[in-house]
């Protein structure tokens, strides 16, 4: 058996953003995000936003970034790729050229065909129907709409007017609302107009000076509404799902939802469940613009991008999780344990499948050869990817320990690196555009040393990569039949650059011996049209919870995952629509299903 565990493990690129709202200052973090995954001719594909390559794999498990020829749109945003009639059809965003379009027969040895473009775009996706007839969708923003058309099957030219598709209605549906946990709703107009008006008396230019075509984009900027973006179409049993991504890529409730069409231009209506992907909570939240393919073995998996957004709100990975279609045609992705080690086969899965192995490191003793001051060693098993342990130096001595308190059964450990401010020179010349950048082109080094102990005094080595060429900076190590470990210790650390050596996430799975938690106790009440609040009682020997909800006691298909009983606003919802909700709690020895109950009306 072979196991993924988000974000894929794949090296991530170092960009160094020259955003002119920063004054020229350089934003320096790892990025890769927008995912279009493809199957050819066996293997499977991810083209990911600035990652100069193409990963491949022969299993959805193991990957290798490969190299693509420099005269591809690699500078540019959400990289769309498709396969028609042999071919495979590549393009990417820009919004102040015409985009062209590439195709080639063979994806790591080329060569490329160039096709010119006739218009510019931004998230691009190609669907090809069944009966050959080619369409089109793009659009990002938070003013237009998500926009399709037919293309001409030789020229590649549209071949009729463009049509409005998919639009933003954040007073109706609450995981479009941006913020954090979709906090916020959109401003009134007169609220834009007067922030508009405060935005022109602030900058110092005279407003005749500014362009008619800047002038919606900056009330746009300033109204709170969400981006609609990140088209992408599948086909099932006849029916066309349009998939879109909201409310921002930089909010832990990045998402993708999902409309229906009996054509694929519809007219679209919002599908029952919704959205479909949807991860706000656990390690690594996130879970907006991504793909939707189904595997060799008929599998459906769903790759989106999952967000950190410490360094630059782009700052973002790529995740990938089971999905599939219910009897009735509904869309789903399972991100229950959306970033714990779970299982691929090569053969049919259940797509609701349990984890194998429960969660072992959080909140568990910590201690290190030093650490700076608000990154103390316990910031590495807070599941929280945003916080780190720190040590003082970047030299090879430094060490981080953990106790897991008693001994387990051990399965796989997952270390996770973390970047902390950043402050060297940009390596490449920066290169013009929408966002300016410089990609790191040269292939990095993240190496280290993990070693294992029953007692704290004789230690084994779990996996020496001290002077492995390789650069994961979230590296997983399965040890399939378990080993038995209290105490782990990770040393001999060397990240790119000569950093100080973060670690986000050393997370620990296996298996305990003892009893799973008691049936949670909650109670769960709707909070007007878009919000319900989800009240869990604290209970011993529980390490978190999992708030499953849905449309029905068996359609429970959105997730949030906590760790700590607490009243939990979830700000997901949809406007006139019935949901059921159910609390699972987890500890080291397994998970326990709550009682499932309708959702009530505020009292």
């Amino acid at each position: 058996m072979k196991y993924l565990c988000n974000p894929i493990n794949i090296n991530y690129r170092y960009q160094f953003n020259a955003d002119p709202r920063r004054h020229g200052q350089l934003q320096i973090c790892r990025e890769a995000a927008d995912p279009s995954m493809i199957c050819f001719e066996g293997r499977y594909y991810i083209f990911a936003s600035m990652t100069l390559g193409v990963w491949v794999s022969d299993d959805l498990v193991t990957w290798e970034n490969h190299r693509l020829p420099a005269e591809l749109p690699l500078y540019d945003y959400a990289p769309d790729v498709r396969v028609r009639d042999g071919w495979v059809w590549l393009c990417a965003s820009s919004r102040d050229q015409n985009c062209d379009r590439w195709r080639t027969r063979n994806i790591l040895d080329g060569p490329y065909e160039k096709v010119e473009g006739t218009f510019p775009f931004w998230d691009p996706n190609l669907f090809v129907d069944d009966d050959g007839r080619v369409y089109f969708y793009w659009g990002c923003s938070n003013t237009t709409p998500i926009w399709g058309v037919e293309l001409n099957r030789e020229t590649m030219h549209p071949a009729g007017e463009k049509q409005a598709l998919i639009d933003g209605h954040p007073w109706e549906i609450g995981y479009e609302r941006i913020g954090e946990d979709n906090s916020k709703l959109p401003a009134s107009e007169a609220e834009v107009e007067a922030r508009y008006q405060a935005f022109i008396r602030r900058s110092g230019t005279p407003e005749s000076q500014i362009p008619d075509a800047v002038k919606p984009l900056i009330r746009g900027m300033l109204s709170d509404r969400p981006y609609i973006e990140g088209a992408w179409m599948d086909k099932h049993c006849g029916r066309y799902y349009l998939q879109y991504a909201c409310p921002g890529t930089q909010y832990n409730t990045y998402s993708d939802g999902v409309y229906v069409s009996d054509s694929p231009l519809g007219p679209f209506t919002l599908a029952n469940n919704n959205p479909y992907s949807y991860k706000p909570g656990g390690f690594l939240p996130g879970a907006g613009h991504g793909s939707t393919m189904q595997d060799e073995q008929g599998n459906w998996w769903h790759t989106a991008t999952m967000r950190i957004s410490m360094n630059h709100d782009f700052e973002r990975r790529v995740g990938l999780w089971p999905a599939g279609f219910d009897a009735d045609g509904e869309l789903f992705c399972n991100q229950r344990y959306g970033d714990w080690p779970l299982s691929v086969s090569g053969l049919r899965q259940d797509p609701w499948r349990n984890p194998e192995w429960m969660l072992l490191s959080t909140g568990k003793t910590c201690m290190a050869s030093s650490s700076l001051s608000g990154h103390e060693p316990e910031k590495a098993v807070e599941e929280n990817v945003q916080t780190w342990w720190t040590p003082v130096t970047a030299n090879r001595s430094e060490w981080l320990q953990l106790d897991l308190g008693r001994v387990f059964d051990v399965h796989a450990v997952q270390i996770n690196f973390a970047d902390d401010r950043l402050d060297i020179s940009c390596p490449g010349p920066i290169r013009p555009g929408s966002q300016a950048r410089y990609i790191e082109e040269r292939d990095l080094l993240t190496q280290w040393k993990l070693e294992g102990s029953v007692d704290g005094t004789d230690w084994f080595v779990i996996e020496d990569k001290s002077q492995a060429p390789t650069d994961l900076s979230h590296d997983l190590i399965v040890l399939e039949n378990g080993t038995s470990i209290r105490f782990f210790r990770l040393s001999d650390m060397a990240v790119p650059y000569g950093q100080l050596p973060c670690i986000s996430g050393l997370r620990v799975f296996g298996l305990g011996n003892g009893d799973k938690p008691a049936v949670p106790a909650f109670t769960a009440e709707r909070a007007g049209d878009l919000d319900m609040n989800v009240c869990i009682v604290p209970q011993p020997d529980t390490l978190g919870y999992n708030i499953l909800f849905g449309a029905s006691p068996d359609k429970l298909y959105h997730s949030y995952m906590v760790f700590d009983a607490r009243t939990q606003r979830v700000g997901a919802l949809i406007s006139g629509r019935k949901y059921y909700v159910r609390v699972d709690a987890f500890n080291e020895n397994g998970i326990t299903e709550g009682q499932c109950v309708p959702l009530e009306k505020e009292a």
